[in-house]
């Protein structure tokens, strides 16, 4: 029975030992010191709660897949730099919003404390989800630029199957409901909802995509109710003003999938 990304990793980290845990996709391949880097970033950034790594496109080692994960204040969530061009590119290590989960380190107990990931989900912006309510507990996501990974990117469920558009746009939804503090709902609530009218409009003009972004939207508004019960139990120790600090303002940078990592600053 395939019980979905979500359920899988969080059966698997219960078993797990250890302070750490890593994750890593069956369609992601990892470099030699893999682990010896994110682990490394544990050592370099006491307190840290999520490490990321600089993901390569598998069949294309000069373009990246991303280089972390980033959250607009609208509920857009993307992989920096996806598909683009690494030639010339010098990264250094930088805070992210949150890893991509196909190849990430989190800290066991703060994952587990939180609940881990969402199972509801069963995969696609499962991790963004769990950055987020990591974030909201005050941990934080450095992207370590030398822990490399090369992967296939949607390898599994194909990139724009109907499984990958209705789970992505209903997960969308529940994310920004489930963990935008209510501040934040209410100014930025109508650029959500404009947002899934925009992916709406635009699955018009793509091929096959029109029913299953209806059905992730429908699907969506349709969870609320259960959403809502559980934004009640997530655990809240920063506010928004703190989060802007890490969500990304600039309505350019989701739409040229760029780079919207900050200086790493440690309290």
């Amino acid at each position: 029975k395939n019980t979905g990304f979500a359920y899988a990793n969080n059966f698997a980290v219960k078993k797990c030992q250890g302070d750490w845990i890593a994750l890593l996709n069956p369609d992601a391949f990892a470099s030699s010191d893999w682990l010896k880097k994110l682990l490394e970033a544990t050592e370099l950034f006491p307190g840290i709660k999520m490490v990321g790594s600089t993901q390569y496109l598998a069949n294309d080692n000069h373009k990246f897949d991303g280089i972390g994960d980033f959250y607009h204040i609208s509920g857009l969530a993307w992989r920096g730099k996806h598909n683009q061009s690494s030639i010339g590119t010098i990264l250094e290590d930088r805070e992210v919003f949150g890893p991509c989960a196909a190849a990430a380190l989190y800290e066991k107990k703060a994952f587990l404390d939180i609940g881990g990931f969402d199972e509801k989900y069963f995969c696609y912006h499962e991790d963004v989800d769990l950055a987020f309510r990591m974030r909201l507990i005050g941990g934080k996501c450095i992207q370590k630029s030398d822990a490399v990974v090369y992967h296939v990117s949607s390898g599994i469920s194909g990139k724009a199957s109907d499984f990958a558009v209705y789970h992505g746009t209903r997960n969308r939804i529940w994310t920004f409901v489930k963990c935008m503090p209510i501040s934040g709902l209410l100014l930025f609530g109508i650029a959500h909802i404009l947002l899934n009218f925009a992916f709406i409009f635009w699955s018009i003009f793509r091929k096959n995509r029109i029913k299953p972004t209806l059905r992730g939207v429908y699907d969506g508004v349709r969870g609320l109710p259960i959403i809502w019960k559980d934004r009640k139990t997530i655990q809240r120790k920063v506010n928004l003003i703190a989060l802007l600090k890490i969500l990304t303002i600039n309505p350019i940078k989701p739409l040229m999938r760029g780079d919207g990592s900050i200086k790493i600053q440690l309290d």
